[in-house]
């Protein structure tokens, strides 16, 4: 029915399939951004599974929009009530649009989208989502390649080591695979086996880019003397930005090889489609596990060198705020390779307290302790009055006493005499 949209949707996104105008009706009335479905890869993946011809021909004469889900976008489709298979994890349902109003979209449990009910489809149909969602991440990271000052091709190309030059040969082979694969529809045994190989050159190269930001942060720690710590850190921002360029590069081959893999299997045993995707998403899940805890450590360390720096900036007024930019410069740089790999990260600049800053506070807690001093001084000086003239005055007495009694027993005399 024109009026009804099938909403499917895995851990990263959320396919919409069905008439285009619907379907753009429902993206709008939820503020929801989207790309292409590619309908000639959902025909080709939905031909591998039996009954999906029919389904196949439904989505190729309708539309299907993917949608990146945030933390945001997600709320909006939870309302929706969308139901959870126990066999592939998708969370589907078919909603009926409410004609002439454009947010009219209730859930429709009798309809017959083209993919209820086909479990066999829906593994599909959750390969071609869980590639898309990396597809979307490759482009994040050639967006954020862009964005920095060394272009990591040029970087790799600049290294003499042996690990990275490794990589730069199995990169033109993933790229090879990838153009063969946008030009045929599909991964061909022959095309496969080019590629099976390259997974653990880029693994192994991972780990060496890891391996040289730790090298990065352990260097920070060992320096102690601020010049130390300004030449660390110069370095640190040089070397950080580039290391985190190649590691960047590797996550997208990365992603690069799964979406050909998934497309392999999907050809050569579409029963294990399932678990294979299971298998892949763990996989990936755990390097960004291991990309986050290194990038951490070094982020830590910056900001420790950063209130170092701040503590010691009166003996060094033109150092240490070069160790606080450096620092910053760093840790902004981590956060935003972390935030193009999906990585929750929270950023905070350290302040540079310049030296003018640093003195006054330290002449205002001068004052403040001088002016105790005084106080104390003062009171002791009042007590110490107020002591000594209650002394004289208890003095004067007894002499005014003395005098009176000596004037009394003169007289006394000179009475009797």
């Amino acid at each position: 029915m024109d009026d009804e949209i099938q909403l499917i949707r895995d851990g990263d996104g959320l396919a919409v399939i069905g008439n285009q105008a619907t379907v753009e009706r429902f993206l709008v009335s939820e503020g929801l951004s989207s790309k292409d479905l590619e309908p000639r890869r959902f025909r080709s993946a939905l031909g591998n599974a039996a009954g999906a011809a029919q389904a196949g021909s439904d989505i190729a004469a309708g539309s299907g929009r993917w949608v990146k889900l945030t933390k945001e976008s997600a709320r909006r489709v939870d309302k929706y009530g969308l139901r959870e298979s126990s066999t592939t994890g998708l969370s589907t349902g078919v909603l009926k649009g409410d004609s002439g109003q454009i947010k009219g979209f209730v859930e429709f449990a009798r309809g017959s989208g083209p993919l209820r009910a086909k479990p066999a489809v829906l593994a599909n149909v959750a390969a071609v989502m869980a590639q898309l969602a990396m597809q979307q991440a490759m482009d994040e990271i050639t967006d954020y390649l862009a964005t920095i000052d060394e272009k990591v091709d040029d970087v790799l190309r600049a290294q003499e080591d042996a690990e990275l030059a490794r990589m730069v040969g199995a990169e033109f082979v993933i790229e090879e695979a990838m153009t063969i694969r946008e030009q045929v529809g599909r991964v061909s045994e022959i095309t496969w086996s080019k590629v099976q190989n390259t997974s653990e050159t880029i693994a192994t190269t991972q780990v060496y880019t890891l391996r040289r930001l730790d090298a990065l942060a352990e260097k920070m720690e060992r320096k102690a003397k601020i010049g130390e710590l300004a030449t660390a850190a110069e370095e640190a921002e040089s070397k950080a930005r580039q290391w985190l360029a190649v590691l960047a590069r590797c996550f997208q081959l990365q992603d690069a090889i799964a979406v050909l893999e998934l497309d392999r299997v999907l050809d050569a045993a579409p029963e294990e489609l399932d678990r294979h995707r299971d298998g892949i998403r763990i996989a990936r899940r755990n390097r960004l596990e291991l990309i986050a805890r290194s990038t951490e450590r070094l982020v830590t360390r910056m900001n420790a060198a950063a209130d170092e720096a701040n503590a010691k900036v009166l003996l060094h007024p033109t150092k240490s705020p070069a160790v606080v930019q450096s620092s910053n410069q760093v840790v902004a740089g981590v956060h935003d390779f972390r935030g193009r790999l999906g990585i929750e990260s929270g950023h905070q600049a350290s302040e540079t307290r310049r030296w003018a800053a640093a003195a006054a506070e330290v002449r205002d807690k001068a004052f403040e302790t001088g002016a105790k001093g005084v106080g104390a001084a003062r009171s002791l000086g009042n007590e110490t009055l107020d002591r000594a003239r209650s002394t004289t005055s208890k003095l004067s007495s007894g002499i005014t006493d003395r005098a009176r009694r000596r004037r009394g027993d003169e007289e006394e005399r000179d009475a009797e005499g």
